[in-house]
């Protein structure tokens, strides 16, 4: 279990000092657990051995121990492709390395089925779909792929949806339109991006709903998401992989069209016709029809 995670179980039980601990470690994690117990009992205004009675209750033989935990979980969630070289180092000159990439990706899939609750799915759908006013969507820096994919989704079902795309200084004023009524859906897996941990920070304040897609190691900004998403992207690569991340946003989608697709089945059809006035896909049947009439070869023919 993820030391986050232990400190926000149900049914833990703590006494107000305790609690107070918690709220501290909380409220600037992972950093507040990174110095020593007397330095984290100042800042809850508790005494040292509260800290150590804490820690013990959550099954660490101590202090000590309950802070390297706490750093193996730092160290896992901000790896990056150059420390993860040796550690993934293929096994074997003789192994086929794509096809053992491409078991990992399977591996991080099914890992992901069972990562949430179904409940988790129909939060997420409501969120998405109950928003009245816009809903936007941020990614960093690979994940903003991601991002617009989802964008590309929901714009065929519903108006108001925006991505933000590049995160630039002057997106930051795009805040200024956004309120409670609204929703930012943000994609951030580790190593996880600082402004748009900011951005989401602020939209957060600013009391706009937040839907995260994130990894198991959690970004800071599930402290604020109503609804957080987790996949599993580990992978047998010194990069993580987003290919569990696009199934569970397109799961997603899925799920919301089962769901409400009729509410959008008018605007879906609306913009097929449009589509269709201007030719827009080789599957229009008038494109196939001229197709057919030109001279050559046809289908299936050398």
């Amino acid at each position: 279990m993820a030391l986050r995670d232990a400190l926000t179980q149900p049914g833990l039980a703590l006494t107000p000092s305790e609690a107070k601990i918690v709220q501290a470690l909380l409220a600037d994690y992972p950093r507040s657990g990174l110095g020593t117990a007397a330095s984290l009992a100042k800042r809850a205004g508790v005494s040292d051995p509260t800290v150590v009675r804490l820690v013990v209750k959550l099954g660490y033989a101590g202090f000590p121990d309950f802070q390297a935990k706490l750093l193996e979980e730092v160290e896992a969630r901000l790896h990056s492709p150059l420390l993860m070289l040796e550690a993934k180092r293929p096994s074997g000159a003789g192994d086929n390395v794509a096809f053992g990439y491409l078991a990992s990706v399977s591996r991080s899939l099914e890992q992901t089925k069972g990562t949430l609750p179904a409940q988790t799915y129909d939060r997420a759908v409501e969120l998405i779909w109950s928003t009245k006013r816009q809903v936007v969507v941020l990614g960093g820096r690979f994940s903003r792929s991601v991002a617009t994919m989802l964008a590309g989704y929901l714009v065929q079902m519903r108006q108001g949806v925006r991505d933000i795309g590049t995160l630039g200084p002057e997106a930051f004023d795009l805040l200024v339109d956004l309120d409670k009524r609204d929703l930012l859906i943000v994609f951030d897996y580790r190593r996880y991006q600082s402004d748009v941990i900011t951005f989401a920070t602020q939209a957060a304040e600013r009391g706009i709903r937040i839907l995260l897609f994130t990894d198991t190691w959690l970004s800071p900004i599930s402290s604020v998401a109503e609804v957080t998403m987790v996949a599993a992207i580990e992978v047998d690569s010194p990069y993580d992989t987003l290919a569990p991340a696009v199934a569970q946003m397109e799961a997603v989608v899925a799920h919301g069209m089962a769901v409400h697709g009729g509410a959008g089945r008018a605007r879906i059809e609306a913009i097929e016709r449009i589509r269709h006035a201007n030719a827009m896909t080789l599957d229009d049947p008038e494109i196939e029809a001229r197709g057919r009439s030109r001279p050559g070869p046809g289908p299936g023919k050398p």
